[in-house]
């Protein structure tokens, strides 16, 4: 098992990352939760992991009580939230008690809203199952849900008391999900690190092939990457808006597309978006941003989405909630493993980068 700590003052917690779920016990006796638990899944996970997860969990002498919810990002609103408060509600659940994301990152998403607001508070733990959660959204405290098309507009910045990652989960998922979760992966060697974008464009092939050492190897600098961006700038105000790199655009193409796309599948229209607008800017060259759309291609990820309407999705980064003034802030690259962040105005330029997407 590789142990990491995220650094937050009383706000501190472990990231675990191991190949199965059989140390998930000692890992709540270390997290001292002594309460009721609650493990909060959805349709594919109840289905593919939930067994093998709960036999883990009485072995170690635990109960748990299990909500299920839909499976997809349409999952993610306040009506889910109010239906799992009825749930809760009737448990009699007090502050002690202990809240299991065990999903991808719409689980971990509302689990977490729900933990910050029941009861002022309780407790939740991170179990990701999806590339994209163990790479990205269990890491940092970053809990919501969606509203009237707007992608994780109402929400909180609450930190779990730990985050488990089992590698082999990944195996249960379709080639496009860990497709989606890659997009976020390339995204945190771009913005933070060259040597691991390498690494990743390296070893696509034992990524698919669900080599243990590689995965354990991929999560440990992701949950790095975040975990040390987080640390400086837990609530961003200032550094951590670099994750955000791809999400203006990829964001906007969401929320339009209704979530018929999945969010790495944005994440990457959205990566290219910037780095053509990094290429206008002459901040990077014309083979830099080659390099990468090959990556995202070799990855089988969409670099290009022919039905998209350039008006609807430049109008929707207006409802982006990291808008300031209403001037849209776009994390830009100088170079594969340097971001900065820019205010642009330029409706031209803007659109002249989204019709390269079409």
């Amino acid at each position: 098992m590789i142990k990491l700590n995220i650094n937050l003052e009383e706000r501190s917690y472990p990231i675990y990352i191991t190949t199965d779920y059989a140390s998930i016990g000692k890992s709540i006796a270390s997290a001292r939760l002594q309460g009721k638990l609650v493990v909060i899944t959805d349709t594919n996970v109840d289905r593919c992991q939930f067994d093998t997860f709960m036999d883990s969990l009485t072995q170690a002498g635990y109960k748990a009580e299990k909500y299920v919810i839909e499976a997809g990002e349409t999952s993610k609103n306040l009506e889910t939230v109010k239906d799992i408060y009825k749930f809760l509600i009737g448990l009699k659940l007090d502050r002690n008690a202990a809240l299991i994301a065990l999903g991808g990152g719409v689980v971990g998403d509302i689990t977490g809203f729900v933990a910050a607001t029941f009861l002022r508070g309780i407790h939740f733990i991170q179990v990701p199952t999806t590339l994209l959660a163990q790479a990205d959204s269990s890491v940092g405290g970053k809990v919501g849900v969606d509203f009237e098309g707007s992608k994780n507009i109402i929400g909180a910045f609450y930190q779990p008391k730990f985050v488990y990652i089992n590698v082999n989960s990944l195996k249960t998922l379709p080639v496009r999900e860990i497709q989606a979760g890659l997009a976020e992966i390339v995204k945190h060697g771009v913005i933070r690190d060259a040597e691991f974008y390498e690494y990743i464009d390296y070893n696509i092939k034992k990524i698919f092939d669900f080599e243990e050492n590689v995965l354990q190897y991929m999560a440990k600098v992701n949950c790095s990457i975040k975990g040390n961006v987080v640390e400086e700038d837990e609530k961003e105000s200032d550094l951590r808006a670099i994750l955000n790199f791809g999400h203006t655009i990829g964001h906007a193409i969401e929320s339009v597309f209704g979530f018929e796309l999945l969010h790495g599948e944005c994440v990457s229209l959205g990566m290219v978006g910037a780095f053509k607008m990094a290429e206008y800017l002459e901040m990077v060259d014309e083979d830099t941003v080659k390099r990468v759309i090959k990556t995202l291609k070799n990855i089988g990820l969409p670099v290009k989405l022919e039905r998209m309407d350039v008006d609807k999705v430049y109008n929707q980064m207006f409802y982006d909630k990291k808008i300031k003034d209403n001037k849209l802030t776009f994390i830009l690259p100088k170079g594969i493993g340097e971001v900065i962040q820019c205010s642009i105005q330029d409706e031209e330029l803007i659109k002249r980068v989204l019709h390269d997407l079409v």
